[in-house]
Order: structure tokens, then C-alpha cells, then sequence
């Protein structure tokens, strides 16, 4: 069966202010020594799989021309431009009424644009069998992270060891991100994966199970199908997409189907949620730190330094995040990563929307 993907690509990266903005969010940026994008990696990564003219891209119109310049293979109809955001479900339905337009039936891989992964053979070894499942009956497929530590930030999905397809297992639930207790005991459990947000299906599968389960939605997205390839395209989108619920894929479909299905990833997974994921991508020098640009350190140690050709001379820091850009500089304390977002809150507040 045809294999197709859809990349989702329309966050803003919000925690790696102030390098991700507005208008060149954190799927547009290289944070790797390759000086490949995030968005290009993705693509990369799939393409032994997926056929170029099979993949699509879903972002909105501010973000289409970046797309288009960063993915010069993919064609211009494939990047579909949501006029608002609507989270996941939508998002995803999205592509699966243009993919359905386009084959009959087709497996579909649901990715983020804005994850690392370091070991691409072992990867694509996962996602194959994820497709073959995917290809049974009415199978959904995720593909879970096998946890190292008790991490808060992730949701975690529950799997039951007893139902086995292959090296899958059969999900028992969804949970949301939990407390630093209840996550190591996740972790002691050895029954819970981190929920990394990709997804495996046929299109028929996921459309069925929109239209059992989310049929506002599914009656919206017919709509939008029926008027693919027309003149009144746009008009059906913008007018259909504004009117669905804005609603994620794994509380719509995911928490309430049957037929759930889960493949244990290690293939060196990273979600780079925030400045503190540069640490894992890149190498620490001896003191610690991870630098970029033109920088001097002394008596600083275990500190992420990212500049420009501005001089940056750091002494005596300790755990210190520092990003200087041509018109804003970050100065945080690595415990407080988190609460980068609160920045933008602020500016926002104050009408300074040139820094967003």
C-alpha cells in the first residue's frame, strides 16, 4: 500500500525564544552542526520511505513561503495552510481528506516537524512496522519513547504486556503529564512510554474513526474533500476549518478508539522542547558548557551560550542559558527554561510585538 505522510509544522517554538519567533519559528532553524533544518531533517529522515509528492506539510499562510524555500521537493498543493489553529485533530483530518482525495486508501504517518532523532536506520526500522500493522483491519499505531528517566513534561501512554502484535503492544490508556512522584513510578512500572506524538494509520481507519467519534468535525472536513481542486477551495477551508472544534488528535480519537496499538522507539528520540535540549544535541566542553559564536568563558561552567558575531564574554556564571540575537537577549537561569513562554506573555501585554 501507498505510504504518505503528514508533517505538522505550525507551532511557533515558543520555549526557544529568542531565536524562534513569530516569524521563523523553531521548525525553521538548524540546531544541529549539519546546518540542516528541523523541518528538512524530518523530511530527510522519512524519504527512503515516503515519495517527495507524498508528503505534506501542514502550517499556516505566514509560514508557506518558508516551507517552499526550505522543501523545494515537496509540491506547492501538498503545503496545506490552515487559516487558524485548531490543534491536532483537525490538523491531521486535514490531511487525510487530501490524501483520500488524491489514493483510494493509504498508510499515513503523522509527524512533528520539530524533533531530533539520532539514529535514523533504527527509526525507520520501527516506523516499517508500524506501517505493516497499520495496513491490518483498523489498526492506530503510535510510536512510544522508552522512558530513562521520570520526566514531567511528556505524556505517558500505558501499554499492556499481555496483548502483542509483533514488537507492538496493545494501549491501555493515555495519560497526561504527570507529577515528578507519579512519573517514577511510570518509570519503576516498565508498563508506560513517553507519548512522542507520532502516529501510524490507514486513512480509512483514521476518517472512521473521526466520523464515529468526532462527526462534527468529520462532516466539516467531507465538506472541505468535496471542494478540493476547485475554485471555491480556499472559501470551503477558511469557512469549514473556523467552524470545527479545536480539539487534540489523543483526546478526540486516540482516548476513545479501539484497535490502539504501540512500538517501543530507542532510536535516540528528542522532543527539543526547550534551550535545555541543546545539551543532548550538542557536546559540553570540558567545563560544561555548550557554546556558539564568538564567545570567551571564564570560570563558567555547565552553561548553553548561543550568540552571533557580537562578542560575548561570560565570567563567573553557573547553569546560565544566554541567546543573544541581533535585537534581543535571553539571560535565565536553566531551572527556570520553563518559564521562557511568560516572556512573550509579557511583550505581548505590552504591545511590543516586534520581539514576538
Amino acid at each position: 500500500m501507498k505510504v504518505t505522510a503528514l508533517i505538522m509544522a505550525g507551532g511557533r517554538g515558543e520555549r526557544f525564544w529568542p531565536r524562534s519567533r513569530k516569524s521563523l519559528p523553531k521548525q525553521f532553524l538548524s540546531l544541529t552542526d549539519d546546518g540542516k533544518t528541523m523541518i528538512q531533517l524530518t523530511v530527510e529522515r522519512i524519504s527512503p520511505l515516503v515519495e517527495l509528492e507524498d508528503i505534506y506539510i501542514a502550517t499556516n499562510k505566514d509560514y508557506k513561503q518558508l516551507a517552499l524555500e526550505q522543501l523545494p521537493g515537496i509540491p506547492e498543493e501538498n503545503i496545506l495552510c490552515e487559516p487558524i489553529g485548531r490543534n491536532t485533530a483537525p490538523c491531521i483530518g486535514l490531511g487525510a481528506v487530501h490524501i483520500s482525495k488524491k489514493y483510494e486508501d493509504a498508510v499515513m504517518l503523522v509527524l512533528p516537524s520539530d524533533h531530533l532523532i539520532k539514529f535514523n536506520k533504527m527509526y525507520l526500522s520501527t516506523v516499517k512496522d508500524a506501517c505493516a500493522l497499520a495496513e491490518e483491519n483498523t489498526n492506530l499505531v503510535t510510536i512510544g519513547i522508552t522512558p530513562d528517566y521520570p520526566e514531567t513534561g511528556y505524556g505517558y501512554i500505558k501499554f499492556d504486556s499481555r496483548e502483542m502484535e509483533g514488537r507492538a503492544f496493545k494501549v491501555d490508556r493515555f495519560v497526561e503529564k504527570p507529577t515528578l512522584e507519579v512519573a517514577k513510578e511510570y518509570l519503576a512500572s516498565e508498563e508506560y512510554l513517553w507519548n512522542s506524538g507520532m502516529f501510524i494509520w490507514k486513512v480509512s481507519s483514521i476518517l472512521k474513526n473521526m466520523k464515529k467519534f468526532m462527526p462534527d468535525t468529520y462532516n466539516h472536513l467531507m465538506m472541505i474533500k468535496e471542494s478540493i481542486g476547485t475554485p471555491e477551495q480556499e472559501m470551503v477551508l477558511d469557512k469549514e476549518f473556523h467552524a470545527m472544534e479545536s480539539q487534540s488528535i489523543d483526546y478526540g480519537i486516540m482516548e476513545k478508539a479501539e484497535d490502539i496499538y504501540i512500538l517501543p522507539g530507542t532510536f535516540g528520540w528528542d522532543d527539543v522542547g526547550s534551550w535545555l535540549a541543546v545539551e543532548r544535541i550538542k557536546k559540553t566542553n570540558e567545563f560544561g558548557n555548550v557554546v556558539n559564536g564568538n564567545i570567551i568563558t571564564v570560570n563558567t561552567r555547565d552553561c548553553i551560550i548561543q550568540g552571533g558575531k557580537k562578542l560575548i564574554a561570560a565570567v563567573g556564571l553557573d547553569d546560565l542559558i544566554v541567546v543573544d540575537t541581533e535585537d534581543a537577549t535571553l539571560i535565565c537561569a536553566k531551572d527556570s527554561a520553563g518559564d521562557i513562554k511568560k516572556v512573550l506573555e509579557n511583550l505581548k501585554i505590552c504591545n511590543r510585538e516586534e520581539y514576538i
